[in-house]
Order: C-alpha cells, then sequence, then structure tokens
C-alpha cells in the first residue's frame, strides 16, 4: 500500500474536501492517522467567532475540526495558531505565524474557501502589505501540512544550497506538485518531498531512511540531515 503524494495534491487544489482527504491520507502515511480528537469543538471554534466579532471561513473551521490539535502536523517550525490566539490585524484575519515573527498568514474574506495572504515583518512598518499567498485557504493548509512535514523531530529530513545543476535534475526525476505559493515549486514521489525556495535553497522530507539516501544519490550536495 502507498499513498500518491503527487496525485492526491493534484486533487486536493480543486476542491477542500479534497485537501481533506489529501492531509488525512498524508497524516496517515507520512505522520499517525488522524483521530476524532485531534480536532478543535464547534464550541471552541464559536468562541473564537464571538471573540473576534468576525465569522471564520468554512474552510478554517473545518481544518481546525479536523486535525488542529495536530501540532506534529501544523506546527513543527512556523505555526497555526489556536482558536483562542486567532486574531484581526486591520479587516485581516491572521491564522498563522512564521517561528521568528518575520511573516503572518491570513485572509480578508469571508467566503466558504477564500485566498490566503501574507505580510512580511519590515523595519519600516509603513511599507508592510497583505500579498497574496494562495487563492484558496484549503490550498493553503496542504501546502502548510507539506512544509511542516520538512521540520518533523525524528524523521529524515535534509537542507543545502541549491545549485544550477539542481533545476534540471529536480525537474527531469521528481513529479511537480501544483502547489505556486510565491517564490516556492514542490516536487515529490511516493516517498520523498522536496520544496525549492527562489532557486537558492532545497529542503526535503523522506518516508523512510532508505529514502532519504535514494534522493541524495539522484540529487547529489551538501546536504545537512536530520534523522
Amino acid at each position: 500500500m502507498t499513498f500518491d503524494v503527487v496525485g492526491a495534491a493534484a486533487r486536493a487544489v480543486l476542491n477542500r474536501a479534497a485537501a481533506w482527504r489529501f492531509i488525512e491520507g498524508f497524516a496517515a502515511w507520512w505522520a499517525e492517522p488522524i483521530e476524532a480528537q485531534d480536532g478543535w469543538s464547534n464550541a471552541d471554534l464559536d468562541a473564537a467567532e464571538a471573540r473576534l466579532g468576525v465569522r471564520i471561513p468554512a474552510a478554517l473551521r473545518e481544518a481546525y475540526a479536523l486535525f488542529g490539535k495536530r501540532p506534529d502536523l501544523t506546527s513543527n517550525q512556523d505555526r497555526l495558531l489556536l482558536p483562542a490566539e486567532l486574531r484581526m490585524e486591520g479587516d485581516v484575519l491572521v491564522f498563522r505565524d512564521e517561528n521568528h515573527w518575520v511573516a503572518a498568514w491570513g485572509t480578508t474574506a469571508r467566503d466558504e474557501d477564500p485566498a490566503v495572504l501574507i505580510k512580511l515583518d519590515l523595519v519600516d512598518k509603513s511599507e508592510e502589505t497583505w500579498d497574496p499567498w494562495l487563492p484558496r485557504l484549503s490550498q493553503a493548509c496542504v501546502e502548510l501540512v507539506l512544509s511542516e512535514a520538512l521540520f518533523r523531530d525524528g524523521a529524515a529530513t535534509a537542507d543545502r544550497e541549491m545549485s544550477e545543476a539542481d533545476i534540471s535534475l529536480l525537474e527531469s526525476q521528481f513529479r511537480p506538485l501544483p502547489l505556486h505559493s510565491p517564490n516556492s515549486r514542490w516536487f515529490g514521489t511516493d516517498d520523498v518531498l522536496i520544496r525549492e525556495d527562489d532557486r537558492q535553497w532545497l529542503w526535503a522530507r523522506a518516508r523512510t531512511p532508505a529514502a532519504m539516501e535514494e534522493l541524495m544519490t539522484v540529487l547529489p550536495g551538501d546536504w545537512t540531515t536530520e534523522y
């Protein structure tokens, strides 16, 4: 039995039901299965709405209800906020923070599966803007879970600086995932995930140590590894 990461990701970007199926399958195959107690209750989310005075988009409510209490899926590096930590910055509902507070993710829309924005923390606060990140919140949740998998403690992870030769190797040896956040591209197989940032840095996660060794054979370089 395997989990088709690339194929499931292609379906996950189409609608939020497929996104949740992807996250359930990914968790079962790459971490631990999602269980009923891994989500926040409607009462918790209703309390957050009452405190904020705004409606939480359906996709975000569904994400919290499904896996919001699974920090191994959501908060290894950056952090999905707890319902009690959700905040408003102007008209933006902020639901995720970068681990050094240099970026935040949020949404202004209140429809069921709205677009997600990102804001970088700048010295000159007057220059900060909320810029497009991904077109659907459910899609951003898929990207969130994959990104956090790159930093899971005890997992086979690696990173290194890119070279020009890596671009052609990535594109010829690995399948692209249809996640197009600014400046990043995803590639993978059933047992390997790779994120390329700005054509400058590679982050990798393998499902097993053997899969990581194979990755390093196909994509050689000065990798820093964790097992």
